[in-house]
């Protein structure tokens, strides 16, 4: 599901995941080479349909000041930027960290 907002002109999409964050609920994470999005989603169990709802964060890989991650079943992926940490809980939190630094550092060249 790619996002719904439009991408800045050289903008591509790396990673995608439907996820959760600890404040900001479900919602799906996208990891584009500028930026990183996450959108609310909204799901009906009678359906089993989801679609995506209010953008949340929309955070400028350069605004991004640190990266980790944590935990061994239960993993996130944490982007502190702007003075706030953001946990997401995702599939592979080592691979999104990995690729989220990457992005940044291609930024630089």
């Amino acid at each position: 599901m790619a996002p719904a907002i439009d991408p800045n002109p050289g903008e591509h999409i790396i990673m995608e995941e439907d996820c959760a964050e600890a404040n900001l609920g479900n919602g799906i994470i996208t990891l584009t080479n500028q930026r990183i999005i996450f959108e609310q989603t909204e799901g009906t169990m009678a359906t089993l349909s989801k679609k995506a709802g209010k953008l949340l964060l929309d955070i400028p890989l350069q605004s991004v000041d640190s990266i980790g991650h944590e935990g061994f079943i239960i993993t996130k992926v944490l982007i502190s930027a702007k003075g706030k940490t953001y946990k997401f809980s995702v599939f592979n939190s080592k691979k999104w960290a990995k690729e989220i630094k990457d992005q940044k550092d291609n930024l630089r060249l």
